[in-house]
């Protein structure tokens, strides 16, 4: 499967941005979908989760509240939405693909065999 990641951008402290992730191939509906980011300097953090079915997700705790992931998979892309946007939310973002199937949700970059290019997003104060 290959993942296309946009809608980076600029943005101030307190504004909101919708990432998007289009995937091609046709097995994208059995996969769990994950949102990861890196900052300058600092190691690749996971940021949220979705499973297969939308039915499930999951947040790193600096994000819960503000961020909201969500996926159509007519579509086959996944969402993830970012409020209330913070100057440490600035990194690239990452969408990635979990294609083991099971019912937990992967928070480890090494779960995820498939990876989008990353768009930047940038908060300023």
């Amino acid at each position: 499967v290959q993942l296309q990641a946009s809608g980076g951008g600029l943005v101030q402290a307190g504004g909101s941005l919708r990432l998007s992730c289009a995937a091609s191939g046709r097995t994208f509906s059995s996969y769990t979908m994950g949102w990861f980011r890196q900052a300058p300097g600092k190691e690749r953090e996971f940021v949220a989760a979705i499973s297969w079915s939308g039915g499930r997700t999951y947040y790193v705790d600096s994000v819960r509240g503000r961020f909201a992931i969500s996926r159509d998979n007519a579509k086959k892309t996944v969402y993830l939405w970012m409020n209330s946007l913070k100057p440490e939310d600035t990194a690239v973002y990452y969408c990635a693909a979990d294609s083991r199937g099971g019912l937990v949700i992967a928070t480890s970059g090494k779960d995820y065999a498939y990876w989008g290019q990353g768009t930047q997003v940038t908060v300023s104060s």
